[in-house]
């Protein structure tokens, strides 16, 4: 049961923050333009080894630092991407896509884990990974973000179509900011502590 927690709090929280991002968009474009098994092995690849790395460099850090700090950090990130995802009305998402080379399934790779390095979900599942079970928090992640690279690959627009994009970034911010409230709520006890 421990697991369950941390999980679903990384599952939909990266489902929803990445639900119409511009990873899911560049699969969705490459899906229609190339061979649809390549472009999904592809991409869920590169997110489980950015989840990878992400996890455990919020691990690490958790076990050096003091929790009230790691607390505040991902309280301020949470927070920080919440008001991001509110303000975004989702014009930005709509990039072209690069060429992809020769080999599909390794082009998508490096361009997926290229365009996600540093992104705000990898960023998010590093805090958490710092203040929760980190391979739960792995495996929410990273099935959140395969789960989003299928429907990309499989809906290809015609969801988006319906749902504006200034939607799915509003109800992200919203969730973003909610993990943050309690990210703050049980910082509190340990500041107080603290001074």
């Amino acid at each position: 049961m421990e697991l369950l927690a941390p999980f679903s709090k990384a599952f939909f929280l990266v489902f929803i923050a990445e639900f119409g991002d511009k990873s899911q968009l560049v699969s969705m474009t490459l899906a229609a333009r190339y061979r649809a098994l390549p472009v999904l092995i592809g991409a869920i690849a590169a997110f489980a080894v950015l989840n990878l790395l992400g996890v455990t460099v919020g691990a690490t850090v958790a076990e050096w630092l003091p929790q009230w700090i790691v607390l505040l950090l991902v309280a301020l990130l949470f927070t920080l991407f919440g008001v991001q995802a509110l303000r975004d009305d989702g014009s930005d998402d709509e990039d072209g896509v690069t060429k992809v080379g020769k080999h599909l399934l390794v082009s998508v790779f490096i361009l997926i884990f290229l365009a996600e390095l540093g992104d705000k979900t990898q960023l998010a599942v590093a805090g958490m990974a710092g203040v929760e079970l980190p391979v739960a928090v792995w495996l929410g992640g990273t099935l959140a973000l395969m789960l989003t690279t299928l429907i990309g690959v499989m809906a290809g627009r015609t969801f988006l179509q319906r749902v504006p994009l200034y939607w799915v970034h509003k109800v992200s911010g919203i969730l973003f900011l909610l993990f943050a409230l309690l990210a703050w709520v049980e910082l509190w006890p340990l500041l107080h502590a603290q001074i």
